[in-house]
Order: structure tokens, then C-alpha cells, then sequence
């Protein structure tokens, strides 16, 4: 028996709105999830880079000696000897085809059931009668867009799970509309639209099939089913290269959006997530994209869990905004904060929010310094199996920008003695970590005092199960700030 961390990874793909695109998708055997790139990310001269991404399929079975569920023309069957690493493709849309089904489109708790009728099946044909195996047998659940909504299905409808139910260990979605989809002139998508499921993701039909407890509860919240902490989030934020209908859907959702699913409707309440600059799908999309398989190993694999948040003491004023404010004009403000987070030797992020990107956070000055809460920035995972270069420590760096806002002073905008757009602070910490024993050693610095190296190291003590790290940030000169770089590691 295959222990931990070497579960089966089930693939739950996304939404196929005609059906022609039904007939595309089944007769794909892996549904997407073999699908690779070569394009990268455009550089400064508007080229774009290549990049040999071979997909999420090939780079488990690469990286993590993963082997697909398939042989002689079907599924490995419980005469096969079956790995415990093996990938398998929930193929729900065979029933909807008019050549392998009935060509009709069920209900989504119909399809959450199969779900789980096929789980049971893969642990029977992986443990056959061994109680102890049995026992023992987890799943991931890897899903892009509305099949994450499928998975939510599975694990909140309780009536779905009565009979024998499979443990998911984790659950892992790719651009998944978990507040359902928004069209920029009509709001939610309604539910009187009834074409090809498309009132799957309307709010109130969501609320039905995820059986969300109360109307108090927001939709994308698992609603104590399901811990969040064991699901993991993937936002693009890439609407400009989302293809889908020549661009009318891209247009239609609107910016900050992956083209189809927008920012704020594209993660689970509570859960780790990360921001990553690619669309829906195509050839910039999540899936098929370094950065959404990076993601995914580290979260399924990784040795560490670092969160980081910022605690603002105090944000000063430009002069002239501060002289207006001494003499009781009101002053109000928000501020743009940008992070990018990646790990060592590697030409992607594994989060990214920017401006520029319609993706950078937005805070206002009572939220961040009145309210004492901090902000949260990213939530990154590390592995030490995944170190390129030859070291015991795991490095990465946190790119983090706290930008001039425009200021409206007494109800009008001021711009007299500062730069709307420019950093009150901009500065990268470069970080490497290794644990030893309960003790966790950290060597950091910002580059401003050490381009790209680490000029300080303690050595973390582990409290209530977490190591943690308080890092001054702080900019004198006005507009400036003064705050904490607050960052949580666990296992």
C-alpha cells in the first residue's frame, strides 16, 4: 500500500456549451489535461517567450512518477495491478454525447453523483476487499471551471455521499466560478436562461445543488462541509487573451476577469489561493500553464505552507494633503497594493498581482490602519523536491508595492505636490528556509540592502504549530508608511 502524500488524482474538466464542443471533449481521452504550450508571457519588445510547458499529465508523470488509468483501449480494471499514483479522467460529458450516450444534459447533482459512483469504483478496482487499503484511500480532486463546481457538489451535498463515501484529501481548482459567472451589463447570469446548463451558475441554482445552509452564508463558502484549508484556489486574471466566441465572451464578463470568470468569483472563501496572469483557457490558459501545475505540486506535495499579510501602523501624507487635513477637510484614499511571489531559478510566478494586470489589491486607509486588520497577500506552497538549483533551503521572494493613491481632499481630487501612481514603498524580500527538527531557519533581506541575496538569519521556534517572521517595511519620507511584513509558516 502507497502511503501519503501519493493518492490517485482524479481530473474533473469544464464546461462544454455546444455540442459540438461535447463531441470535442469526449473524444479527447485525457479532456485537456494533456494539453501543453509553448508561449510563456510576452517580454518588453511585445515578443513572446517560449516556453516548453508538456502539460499537467506528462509533468506528473515526470516529476512524481504518475502513470495514466488507462490500457487496451479502456480503464485499468481491479485484475491490473494499479498504482496508487495514477491519474483518471472523470469523463462526465460521455452522457451528454450523441455518439457514446443518450445526448441529453443531466442535472448537476446527476453529474456530483457519477462522481462519486466513480470514486468508489477507482478504490475498489485500487484496494479491492483490504480493509486496511480501504481505510487508508484518499483522492485529489483537480477541476478547471465548472468542474470545481461539480467536486463543490460532491463534497457539500451531504444526500450525494450518504452511501459509502470516499475521503477526498484535497481539492484544487482552475478558474472555477465559485459565485457563479457575471456579465458586465446584466449582473448574475439568470436563471431563466436554461441553455446547456448554463443556470449552473446562477447564484440561487448554486445555492441548491451546493446546498449552501443559509442565504447569510456567500455561495463560494464551503459551509463546514469541507475544510478550506484542504482546497486550493487558481485565479487568472488574463481577460485580454481569452479567445472563446472571438473575444465576445472576454468582453462581455469584462476586465479583471480571466475573460470568462471574474477575479472576485474565482476562489473559495477562506482557502489558499493565487493569482496567476492567464486566461480561462487557450494557449495562455491556466491549465495548461507552468504556473497552474507549479501551483498544484506544491499544494499537493510541498513540505511548506507560507501566508503573508501586512500590518499597517501608519500611512503618512503628501505635505499639502496632510496641511488640508490639519484644517478638517476630509481626506479619504485607496491604496493599490501589488505582490508577486515566486521561488527560486524560475522564469514564472507562482502568484502575481499588479496594476497594471487589473489585479493589484485594493485597500482603503481606514480598512488597513483604523481597523488594525491586516491584509492578506499571498498564500505560497514550497517543496524542497522541487529545488532546481543545489541547496538545502528552499528560496523565493515576495516583490511587494504599496502605490500612491489619488486623494480626494474635502470631496476634491489633489495632485499638487505628488505623483498619483508612484510606490510609497517598493521593495523585494528574498527568502530561504529550511527546517530542522521544530526549528525552522530563515535567512532574509530586501533587496535594497542586498540585491537578490538574504543579509540576516534567525532561527524560528515553532508556536501553536506555526513559525513566525515580523518583517519591518517602512518608507520615512512622506507619502511613506510603516508596517509589518507578518509571515506564517506551517506543515
Amino acid at each position: 500500500m502507497t502511503a501519503a502524500p501519493w493518492y490517485p488524482i482524479i481530473y474533473i474538466r469544464g464546461y462544454a456549451g455546444t455540442q459540438g464542443e461535447v463531441e470535442e471533449t469526449v473524444a479527447d481521452p485525457y479532456m485537456g489535461f494533456n494539453r501543453g504550450s509553448t508561449k510563456l508571457r510576452q517580454q518588453w519588445d511585445r515578443s513572446v517567450i517560449r516556453h516548453i510547458f508538456e502539460s499537467p499529465l506528462v509533468r506528473l508523470m515526470k516529476d512524481h512518477g504518475y502513470s495514466d488509468a488507462y490500457a487496451n483501449g479502456t480503464e485499468l480494471t481491479g485484475s491490473d495491478s494499479i498504482s496508487w499514483r495514477t491519474v483518471w479522467i472523470y469523463r462526465y460529458y460521455e452522457e451528454v454525447s450523441r455518439e457514446l450516450g443518450r445526448g441529453e444534459r443531466p442535472e448537476m447533482e446527476q453529474y456530483a453523483e457519477g462522481l462519486g459512483s466513480f470514486l468508489r469504483d477507482i478504490r475498489d478496482r485500487i484496494c479491492g476487499d483490504s480493509p486496511r487499503a480501504r481505510d487508508a484511500f484518499r483522492v485529489y480532486l483537480v477541476a478547471h471551471s465548472m468542474g470545481g463546481l461539480v467536486a463543490r457538489c460532491w463534497l457539500q451535498n451531504t444526500r450525494l455521499r450518504e452511501q459509502d463515501p470516499v475521503v477526498a484529501d484535497k481539492l484544487f481548482t482552475y478558474a472555477t466560478p465559485h459565485r457563479g459567472i457575471d456579465l458586465r451589463l446584466i449582473g448574475n447570469i439568470p436563471r431563466f436562461v436554461q441553455i446547456n446548463n448554463t443556470e449552473n451558475f446562477n447564484e440561487e441554482r448554486m445555492r441548491e445543488y451546493l446546498r449552501i445552509s443559509s442565504k447569510r452564508v456567500p455561495v463560494h463558502s464551503l459551509d463546514g462541509k469541507f475544510p478550506p484549508e484542504r482546497c486550493f484556489s487558481l485565479v487568472g486574471t488574463n481577460a485580454r487573451d481569452y479567445e472563446v466566441a472571438g473575444g465576445l465572451a472576454s468582453a462581455a464578463v469584462g476586465p479583471m476577469s480571466d475573460g470568462l470568470v471574474q477575479i472576485r468569483n474565482a476562489y473559495i472563501d477562506d482557502a489558499p489561493r493565487a493569482f496567476v496572469h492567464r486566461a480561462h483557457s487557450g494557449h495562455f490558459g491556466v491549465v495548461n500553464s507552468e504556473e497552474g501545475y507549479q501551483n498544484l505540486r506544491r499544494f499537493f506535495f510541498g513540505d511548506l505552507r507560507v501566508d503573508g499579510q501586512l500590518e499597517v501602523e501608519a500611512i503618512t501624507l503628501p505635505p499639502k494633503v496632510q496641511r488640508a487635513k490639519d484644517r478638517g477637510s476630509e481626506v479619504r484614499a485607496s491604496y493599490h497594493i501589488e505582490v508577486c511571489a515566486n521561488v527560486r531559478d524560475t522564469r514564472w510566478y507562482l502568484h502575481r498581482r499588479t496594476l497594471d494586470e487589473g489585479s493589484a489589491i485594493i485597500a482603503g486607509y481606514d480598512a488597513m490602519v483604523k481597523s488594525g486588520k491586516p491584509v492578506k497577500l499571498f498564500t505560497q506552497f514550497l517543496s524542497s523536491a522541487a529545488i532546481v538549483s543545489r541547496s538545502s533551503y528552499m528560496g523565493f521572494s515576495v516583490d511587494l508595492g504599496v502605490l500612491v493613491p489619488e486623494y480626494s481632499v474635502g470631496g476634491r481630487l489633489l495632485f499638487e505636490d505628488h505623483f498619483e501612481g508612484s510606490y510609497i514603498f517598493r521593495d523585494k524580500l528574498n527568502l530561504f528556509v529550511r527546517a530542522e527538527d521544530d526549528s525552522l531557519r530563515v535567512k532574509y533581506g530586501w533587496d535594497q540592502q542586498r540585491t537578490n541575496g538574504a543579509g540576516q538569519t534567525v532561527t524560528l521556534a515553532k508556536t501553536d504549530g506555526r513559525w513566525r517572521l515580523d518583517v519591518p517595511v517602512q518608507k520615512e519620507k512622506a507619502p511613506g508608511i510603516r508596517a509589518q511584513l507578518k509571515l506564517t509558516f506551517s506543515v
